[in-house]
């Protein structure tokens, strides 16, 4: 099924996995979603590795056991910088033939040391082509407190619009700490006539380091009641786990009674930290 399809009078609730490193056994992924049974997400989007480091019949491969061993929904994500037209037609050949229907279209981040294929300079170019090539639900990724990459917010939010214009059916956000950074966010959306579902990123922090990088990679602000909770238990893992745990429920109760179209965990493969969450919010979520 297509996730544009569902027809829900609650908000979405889904979860990110990633591949295993090359290092690791596959089969480490699968011990990860037999944990997860106990959580009942809309779906599940499965990355494309860190930089384009795992390639893409290992995420085919996972988000089509997805839905075929577990029952639940795949998105897989495709990022395009690095493929040409003809690997992006050759992925999308390979989706189809798994009876995957929903696309996370991406740029990806860049490499210095690789050369840009050239083919997609942004993830609005890859849209179009896969409306062109047809049959898959798009989905788009935007950033509450603006793309790095962008000059203005007032940019920002003019090319999600072309982005979305290209096809997107519906957008997940980059992670944030502040939900008052995703309620403007909305807000401009709204006023540039961005009407789509827009499901809110959520990371539960668990290491103060692995924090830090994500933050610096996609500049998202670390509220200083966050950063107390950072520093006052960054050598207590078990604290620091419980405390990033309880600062997401926090997050999600608030956007939830605010009226958001979802939440889009960002799980980092742990499935105690995600069924921790989900027991907390599940009655909400039905609500």
């Amino acid at each position: 099924m297509k996730i544009n399809e569902l027809k829900k009078d609650t908000p979405i609730f889904s979860l990110e996995i990633f591949p295993p490193k090359k290092t690791d056994g596959i089969d480490t992924i699968y011990n990860t979603l037999e944990q997860l049974k106990g959580v009942y997400p809309d779906f599940i989007s499965v990355t494309f590795g860190a930089g384009g480091s795992v390639n893409n019949s290992t995420t085919v491969r996972i988000a089509h056991d997805i839905k075929t061993k577990y029952g639940i929904e795949s998105v897989a994500h495709m990022p395009c910088i690095y493929l040409s037209k003809s690997d992006a037609a050759k992925m999308l050949d390979e989706l189809k033939a798994n009876g995957i229907e929903n696309i996370l279209a991406l740029r990806g981040d860049l490499n210095p040391d690789i050369p840009a294929i050239g083919d997609f300079e942004y993830a609005s170019d890859l849209v179009k082509f896969i409306n062109v090539y047809g049959g898959f639900n798009v989905i788009g990724a935007c950033y509450p407190e603006t793309h790095l990459e962008a000059s203005s917010s007032a940019e920002d939010i003019k090319n999600l619009k072309y982005k979305v214009d290209c096809g997107c059916n519906e957008l997940i956000s980059q992670l944030f700490f502040d939900n008052n950074f995703f309620y403007s966010f909305l807000e401009k959306c709204d006023i540039a006539g961005i009407n789509v579902p827009v499901e809110a990123g959520i990371m539960p922090v668990t290491k103060k380091k692995q924090i830090e990088r994500m933050t610096k990679m996609c500049g998202a602000t670390l509220p200083d009641k966050f950063r107390k909770v950072l520093d006052r238990y960054e050598f207590n893992d078990d604290a620091l786990r419980d405390a990033g745990i309880a600062y997401a429920i926090d997050q999600i109760t608030d956007l939830i009674a605010n009226g958001v179209s979802g939440i889009h965990l960002y799980t980092m493969n742990d499935p105690y930290v995600a069924g921790r969450i989900y027991e907390a919010v599940k009655n909400i979520l039905k609500a």
